[in-house]
C-alpha cells in the first residue's frame, strides 16, 4: 500500500534564494535557479547532511549536538507572506529579509503542511517537509533596517505563517516559475494525548 498520496495540488515557485557566509546574516540573496544536492543548496549556510542542534531542540539534545540536518531549506508561501506584511502595516515583505530558500504561490495553508509531506520537482527531485518553522528575531533585524517600528511586530504577525523547513530526499533543479506537486502521508491525524498536544507541539 502506498505511504504517500498525491493531492492533485501544485505550487508555482515565485522566488529562490540562498544564505551565504558573505551575507553575515539570515538575509538571502536571490537566484534564478538552484541545483539541489543531497546536502541541500550548495554553498548555503544551512547546507549539510548533518548539523548542530539548535534552541528548537533543547528539550531533546544539549545545544550543538550533531544531528541529521532536516532544516536544509526554508519554504514560504507568497500568500502567507502578504498576510504577515498586511498585519504589520507594510505593503510587502521582501523574501530576502526572511532568509527564504524558496517562495511558492498557490498551495493553501503551507505553514501547516503535515510533517513528512513531499513536494516533488518537475524533474523528479523531492523535498520532504520536516515541520513548521517558528518566527524568531533574526528576520526582524533585517526588516528593521528599512522599517524599524514595524519590525517589532514581526514575531506576532508571522505566527503560523513562517512556512516550513525541508530536506532533500532526491536532488533536482529548482527554477523560477517551476512547479512543485504535493504528496501527503496516507494516515489519519494523531489522536494521542501528551505534553504539548493541545497546543500542537
Amino acid at each position: 500500500m502506498p505511504a504517500l498520496v498525491p493531492t492533485g495540488l501544485s505550487a508555482c515557485i515565485t522566488w529562490l534564494g540562498r544564505v551565504t557566509a558573505e551575507t553575515r546574516s539570515i538575509r538571502s540573496e536571490p537566484v534564478q535557479e538552484i541545483a539541489l544536492g543531497w546536502e541541500g543548496i550548495p554553498g548555503d549556510t544551512h547546507a549539510g547532511i548533518n548539523r548542530p542542534s539548535c534552541s528548537r531542540l533543547k528539550a531533546q539534545y544539549p545545544r550543538g549536538t550533531e544531528i541529521r540536518n532536516v532544516r536544509q531549506l526554508s519554504l514560504l508561501s507568497a500568500e502567507e507572506i502578504a498576510e504577515t506584511a498586511a498585519e504589520m502595516g507594510l505593503h510587502a515583505l521582501d523574501p530576502e529579509w526572511l532568509g527564504a530558500s524558496l517562495v511558492v504561490e498557490g498551495l493553501p495553508d503551507l505553514s501547516h503542511l503535515p510533517p513528512s509531506a513531499r513536494l516533488q520537482l518537475e524533474d523528479g527531485g523531492m523535498l520532504v517537509v520536516d515541520m513548521q518553522n517558528r518566527p524568531c528575531q533574526l528576520p526582524a533585524r533585517e526588516i528593521a533596517e528599512d522599517h524599524p517600528e514595524e519590525a517589532k511586530t514581526f514575531r506576532r504577525a508571522a505566527s503560523g505563517r513562517r512556512g516550513v523547513t525541508a530536506w532533500v530526499e532526491r536532488p533536482g533543479c529548482l527554477r523560477l516559475g517551476g512547479a512543485l506537486t504535493l504528496h501527503v502521508p496516507d494516515q489519519r491525524a494523531w489522536r494521542g494525548a501528551g505534553p504539548g498536544a493541545e497546543r500542537g507541539a
